[in-house]
């Protein structure tokens, strides 16, 4: 079952002289349940694609359709409402609530959405991180790997349909970028979760089920 299609996704910055093509009409499907890797150097235009599949930003022209739903139609408000229930993002900087403890960060997307937390997915979920024993601490108290699996548990306590990393393990050392990327796997695998992982490492990307590139703008299957 398909969960993701861009179709002819086109971003262009400025004009004339400063006209910069970031994407350039790309094209590709994601199954529900599939761990896909899109990689490529610094400026290549895969952290343009990412923010345009998690409704950060706006195509210049071309669809991004996320479940069935295409978000290009909603409105700024929908658009909101849509991204906190149905996308899940996970950035190299792990934006965490400096007041707000593990427990209070994971579950942050639903107060923001006034909905209930269900308190035995949130145990399950804490035990998956790894963070049960963390879960009242701040994040000036973790380490970097554990403030990441803070922003992961974040995208995931909504249940979404898609989840989008901007190279997770960017900021962290090879034993935490390991366990990040299997902690990856680990939801991939056991929840079913569709992850669509932006990263310059290749040897990070093959830990993926597919690896698409990115090059000037353009998408390529590897």
């Amino acid at each position: 079952m398909e969960i993701l299609r861009v179709e002819d996704l086109t971003k262009i910055y400025g004009k004339d002289e400063a006209r910069v093509v970031a994407l350039d009409h790309a094209s590709f499907s994601v199954e529900k349940g599939e761990f896909v890797a899109i990689v490529g150097a610094s400026g290549s235009g895969k952290s343009t694609l990412l923010h345009l599949i998690g409704g950060v930003d706006r195509p210049s022209s071309g669809k991004v359709i996320i479940d069935g739903k295409d978000i290009s139609e909603l409105d700024d408000d929908k658009l909101a409402i849509f991204r906190r229930r149905q996308v899940g993002l996970i950035y190299q900087f792990y934006n965490l609530i400096p007041i707000l403890n593990v427990e209070e960060n994971i579950t942050l997307p639903l107060s923001l959405d006034n909905r209930e937390v269900d308190k035995k997915a949130l145990d399950e979920l804490l035990k998956l991180l790894g963070l049960d024993d963390r879960r009242n601490h701040l994040p000036h108290e973790l380490s970097g790997g554990q403030q990441q699996r803070t922003s992961i548990g974040r995208a995931l306590i909504t249940n979404p349909s898609i989840i989008l990393a901007d190279e997770p393990t960017g900021n962290l050392d090879s034993k935490s970028s390991d366990e990040i990327v299997a902690l990856l796997k680990k939801s991939n695998r056991e929840l079913a979760q569709t992850i669509v992982m932006i990263t310059h490492n290749m040897e990070i990307a093959k830990t993926a089920d597919r690896i698409i590139r990115i090059e000037d703008g353009k998408l390529s299957e590897v």
